[in-house]
């Protein structure tokens, strides 16, 4: 796999931090039988604190991302109906939980679906899970924009939104202050993580180009697929649904599996 200095696909980094301890890669999983996340990390060993755990791709190196580089921006999860895309979002969330301190990294989540979020565990990690439909949501990404504003700390936060549909109803403060964080969030330590429903992109048009870093579930729809940039040669439909990923590397294509939770 070529190295990518965005995400840092060659553990470069870790290597810089583990020079004598470094794990051999992970072996290489069938994706019909992803292995849980604690034992995934497990193998891996620690991870620099900069480092957001992303999936494992298929020579077995582990695919991260990093977060004190900004370039990649905000990172739009797309897919179909159960592509798996909140069981991602869900994935990161429990790896911030297991691999970083609450100090280094946090995550607040805005989801028309709380519920479905009870299962990650409420540590000092989690900010807060907040309905997308209630004043709440829009009371989180105030204070979140301030925060990014006046940050002076190491500290990261992972703002989740689950799915980019839902917040078409929000109020124009709150849908500047969204906008803010997708355009300078990266750089002030705040990383929109947002999912979207591939077959409804068109109901958000306007907000898509915001996204420079794309990350792909299955998506059948040749279509749909394409405008949201993918191409002939990413086969999205070919991608197991809640298991692959894609993302466009270096002009290439790799594919990752995630582990489950």
């Amino acid at each position: 796999m070529t190295t990518n200095r965005q995400f840092a696909l060659a553990l470069e980094a870790l290597v810089e931090l583990k020079q004598e301890t470094v794990s051999p890669p992970l072996q290489t999983q069938p994706v019909t039988a992803a292995p849980a996340l604690s034992r995934v990390l497990s193998e891996i060993g620690s991870l620099p604190r900069e480092a957001l755990f992303l999936g494992v791709a298929s020579d077995g190196l582990p695919v991260l991302l990093n977060l004190r580089d900004p370039i990649p921006g905000p990172v739009l999860v797309v897919g179909d109906a159960g592509a798996g895309k909140t069981a991602f979002l869900q994935m990161l969330a429990s790896g911030v939980q297991q691999v970083h301190r609450s100090e280094d990294v946090q995550f607040g989540v805005i989801t028309n679906y709380p519920d479905e979020w009870e299962i990650v565990e409420a540590t000092p990690h989690r900010v807060g899970v907040f309905p997308a439909v209630q004043n709440s949501a829009q009371d989180f990404l105030l204070s979140l924009a301030n925060w990014a504003h006046a940050n002076k700390t190491r500290q990261f936060v992972l703002l989740l939104i689950d799915d980019l549909e839902a917040l078409a109803k929000l109020d124009f403060d709150a849908l500047q202050n969204l906008r803010w964080l997708l355009l300078r969030g990266p750089a002030r330590r705040v990383w929109p993580i947002v999912t979207l429903n591939a077959e409804r992109y068109g109901q958000v048009l306007s907000w898509i180009p915001m996204f420079r870093t794309r990350l792909f579930g299955r998506v059948e729809n040749e279509r749909s697929a394409g405008a949201l940039g993918g191409d002939q040669a990413s086969a999205l439909d070919t991608l197991q649904a809640g298991v692959q990923f894609s993302l466009r590397e270096n002009g290439n294509w790799l594919k990752f599996w995630v582990p489950s939770r």
